[in-house]
């Protein structure tokens, strides 16, 4: 399994989504997630453990560490100059076939709100824009059924 690979979820508005995206990344082995926006983070602001969250995380939420970082662009951009792959999970003019990407050591992956995907500022800074074909009627998949596609491909489980 690679090693350091790190997960920006911002604006996720679901407590069940990021719940849900916690406990894949326990199965994924991700060294740690950054929360921003308007994410629900595991612990509220008055310091108390979020059910919700934890309801659908199973415990993922206490083993996978995780910050809420206020500014993702300069986050972003730190990781960066540090030599930092970055990969966002989107639909785009500019995206190729999440199969065909390669992961390289250390990355980043960026996942977007559900129903907007990925601020423009931040998809800017991605360096490949992975896309998950879709087949049928609807356009996209749930947010944190897209991660578990996603990335369980793109880390070559």
């Amino acid at each position: 399994m690679k090693k350091d690979m790190y997960v920006l979820l911002h604006n996720i508005r679901s407590t069940h989504n990021v719940g849900s995206i916690f406990r894949t990344s326990d199965a994924l082995r991700i060294t740690k997630l950054i929360l921003s926006g308007y994410t629900p983070t595991p612990i509220d602001r008055f310091g108390k453990s979020r059910r919700d969250i934890a309801k659908v995380a199973l415990g993922a939420e206490k083993t996978i560490p995780w910050e809420y970082k206020d500014n993702p662009v300069r986050f972003i951009k730190e990781l960066k100059k540090k030599g930092v792959s970055v990969v966002g999970l989107e639909q785009s003019e500019k995206s190729v076939d999440y199969k065909k990407v390669k992961v390289k050591n250390p990355t980043l992956f960026i996942i977007g709100n559900e129903v907007e995907g990925i601020d423009t500022n931040i998809l800017n800074l991605c360096d490949v824009i992975a896309e998950i074909p879709m087949k049928g009627n609807k356009e996209s998949l749930n947010v944190s059924v897209a991660y578990g596609i996603g990335l369980a491909r793109m880390l070559g489980l």
